[in-house]
C-alpha cells in the first residue's frame, strides 16, 4: 500500500514543481502597444521593448548593416487603417512587419506585409516599402528601446526610433 502511494505522491510533487517553476515573472523585452490618431488615421504599433542594461546597441547588440527586427521577441507590428506615405512613399492600410537596417548615420526601415509574428522569414521576402533615412544622435541616453509617433499634424505625423542615444525619424503622409 505504501508504494502504491509513493508512485501517485512522486508524479503529484513532480507536477507541482513544474508549475511552480513555470509562473510567470516579468519579461526582460516587455510587450507594448501604442494606438495613436494621426489626422484621421488610426495607427496601432505592436512590439516589445529591449533595454540597454549597461550594454552599448552597437555592436553588443547589434551590427550595422544587419537586417534587425527592430524591437525584441517577435516582429514589430504596425497597422494603418488608411493608406499612408512612407516618407513620400505609397503603403495600402493594414498591417505591416517593420525591419530595420540600421547604419551609423542612415538606417534602411523596411515595411513588409505582415503574416506572422517570426521576424526572420520576412528578410527573403521583398518589402511593400523600403525607405532610407537619417538618424539623429541625441543629447540623453534612452534606456528602454521605444517607438513613438509624434508631430502630429492634420496631414502628416514622424514615426520615431529611439534607443540610446539614437533617434530615427520616418515621415509619414496621413488622411
Amino acid at each position: 500500500m505504501k508504494k502504491v502511494f509513493l508512485m501517485l505522491l512522486l508524479p503529484a510533487l513532480f507536477l507541482m514543481c513544474v508549475t511552480v517553476n513555470a509562473q510567470d515573472g516579468p519579461a526582460p523585452s516587455p510587450f507594448s502597444k501604442v494606438t495613436q490618431m494621426a489626422g484621421t488615421t488610426e495607427i496601432t504599433i505592436e512590439y516589445s521593448r529591449p533595454s540597454l542594461k549597461g550594454r552599448t546597441i552597437f555592436p553588443d547588440l547589434h551590427k550595422y548593416g544587419e537586417i534587425w527586427r527592430t524591437g525584441a521577441n517577435a516582429a514589430t507590428k504596425i497597422t494603418f487603417n488608411k493608406d499612408v506615405k512612407i516618407e513620400g512613399k505609397s503603403l495600402s492600410a493594414g498591417s505591416y512587419a517593420i525591419l530595420t537596417k540600421p547604419g551609423a548615420t542612415t538606417w534602411e526601415v523596411m515595411f513588409y506585409s505582415y503574416d506572422k509574428p517570426g521576424w526572420n522569414t520576412y528578410s527573403s521576402k521583398d518589402p511593400a516599402v523600403s525607405v532610407t533615412v537619417n538618424s539623429q544622435q541625441i543629447d540623453c541616453e534612452v534606456e528602454t528601446f521605444m517607438i513613438d509617433i509624434n508631430e502630429l499634424r492634420d496631414d502628416s505625423a514622424v514615426l520615431g526610433f529611439i534607443w540610446g542615444t539614437t533617434y530615427v525619424p520616418v515621415s509619414l503622409g496621413v488622411m
